[in-house]
């Protein structure tokens, strides 16, 4: 007589875990799907982000000047806060570093802090961010230092991996404007404006 009743309490267990599995995996497939359920007011992100930097067009003194890096690929990465305001609205902030070596085998040292703002597509599993990002930017080269400003315009694709984690690569361009103090005094065109390029790969960590 106990066969009997334990068999149909083995049957509906396995009922019960087999909708729960179900349920479960439908809700993974809307989530993953629906850019609604994917991000909402509140939710954050931070974000690891490493690759090389590539020094590219560099402008002053009226037309364009030598960057003087060699070679001209260097490194970098950063730290990032993102909150989301709505499903694809976000703001946040973000510190990093980069160097790159010159002919004479030094480096010059740049530490970016800025504030970010950008806009996010999103399809399915995959999501692409658009990010803009204004602050200061401390620089050292040897016994010199500058302390400036820098202007970032950034594209990614990330793939969600889970609702916790993405990953994804990043492109940026930099726009590093300068004015050495010894022609404070003099036009406009003793200006040095660099620009650096950024490939980047990322792991963001959802919560």
């Amino acid at each position: 007589m106990r066969k009997p009743g334990a068999l149909a309490l083995l049957l509906a267990f396995s009922w019960l875990s087999f909708q729960t599995a179900s349920l479960a995996a439908q809700d993974w497939d809307d989530w993953d799907f629906d850019a609604v359920d994917m991000y909402a007011r509140g939710d954050q992100t931070f974000t690891i982000t490493l690759g090389v930097v590539m020094p590219t067009v560099f402008v002053g003194h009226g037309g364009r000047i030598d960057h003087n890096f060699s070679p001209p690929v260097g490194g970098g990465g950063s730290l990032a806060y993102t909150h989301f305001l709505g499903p694809n609205l976000f703001v946040g902030g973000e510190i990093g570093v980069s160097f790159n070596y010159t002919v004479g085998r030094n480096t010059l040292f740049i530490i970016p802090i800025g504030l970010r703002a950008g806009w996010q597509f999103l399809f399915r599993g995959f999501e692409f961010p658009l990010t803009l990002t204004f602050g200061l930017a401390p620089q050292r080269h040897l016994d010199s230092g500058y302390f400036g400003m820098f202007l970032r315009a950034g594209a990614s694709a990330f793939y969600r991996f889970s609702p916790e984690w993405s990953f994804g690569l990043n492109t940026d361009w930099t726009w590093f404007p300068q004015r050495p103090r010894q022609y404070e005094a003099t036009p406009g065109d003793m200006n040095v404006h660099g620009n650096m390029l950024g490939i980047t790969i990322s792991a963001r960590y959802h919560f």
